[in-house]
């Protein structure tokens, strides 16, 4: 169950800058253990080569680059480059994703604007740029990550994040409607409280820096008592990428071990 042989998998954010693992690292690894040619791009081409290199010490195929998937030009260049190289896309996987802090008052409008283009546009643009691949292939599968930022406010004031987020669920829903005839499905992972590298940097933004306590604070606030790790999503990914779930379209599959139900 859930082989991907056969099939190219493009996965944006596919890197990870810090020792550990990284939600698109994970997804890139697991989608490449279970048989799919992995073609990944990152902002840092050395963060993107490292997940490459695992792939290709575990016997996979994987080929990267370097991408900033804000700019159209960029991604019509990386989407032209994996056809090139493989011939086909058939799962993409839009993964990245930052966040600031401030609310209306406190927050200002380039650092707005910049979060709605990282968080947001960059997948509407991949997923204008790799629809029509899919199309003429007849189908494939999209998998917008998002958060359960925009679900409910978790506590933090990152008012742009939380916006830009909610949006690209409702992106992936309307647009997975509006394909479906055409056998190209669109779903959400949703994750929640997520133990990756990048929780020591929310931990500066949000916490002055005390990552400590701001760890423990995540794993309290979790109704299973732990955070989750990259490869809880990359595993939600895997599914909706997978055959099995081949009548699944326009929907969320929500990753947080109870915490967006929870009021704690």
């Amino acid at each position: 169950m859930f082989r991907l042989d056969g099939k190219v998998a493009l996965v944006t954010g596919c890197g990870t800058i810090e020792s550990g693992w990284g939600n698109g690292k994970a997804t890139a690894v697991m989608l490449a253990r279970q048989g799919a040619t992995v073609y990944g791009c990152d902002l840092s081409l050395d963060a993107a080569q490292g997940t490459r290199d695992i792939i290709d010490e575990e016997g996979g195929t994987a080929t990267v680059q370097s991408c900033d998937v804000t700019r159209s030009a960029d991604i019509a260049d990386m989407v032209a480059n994996c056809l090139a190289t493989y011939g086909r896309i058939d799962v993409l996987v839009n993964n990245v994703g930052r966040s600031e802090p401030g609310d209306p008052v406190t927050m200002d409008e380039d650092v707005w604007n910049e979060q709605l283009q990282v968080n947001l546009t960059s997948a509407f643009l991949c997923c204008k740029h790799v629809i029509p691949v899919m199309e003429s292939q007849g189908g494939g599968s999209i998998i917008n990550v998002s958060s359960v930022a925009g679900l409910r406010y978790i506590g933090k004031p990152q008012v742009a994040y939380a916006s830009a987020k909610a949006a690209l669920m409702q992106m992936t829903a309307t647009t997975g409607v509006i394909y479906a005839e055409k056998n190209i499905r669109l779903n959400s992972v949703v994750p929640g409280l997520i133990f990756t590298p990048l929780v020591e940097r929310l931990a500066n933004k949000y916490a002055g820096g005390d990552l400590d306590n701001f760890v423990a604070h995540r794993h309290r606030q979790v109704p299973m008592g732990r955070m989750g790790d990259a490869w809880d999503v990359a595993h939600a990914v895997l599914f909706l990428a997978s055959d099995e779930a081949r009548y699944i379209t326009a929907q969320q599959i929500v990753v947080d071990g109870g915490f967006t139900m929870a009021t704690r």
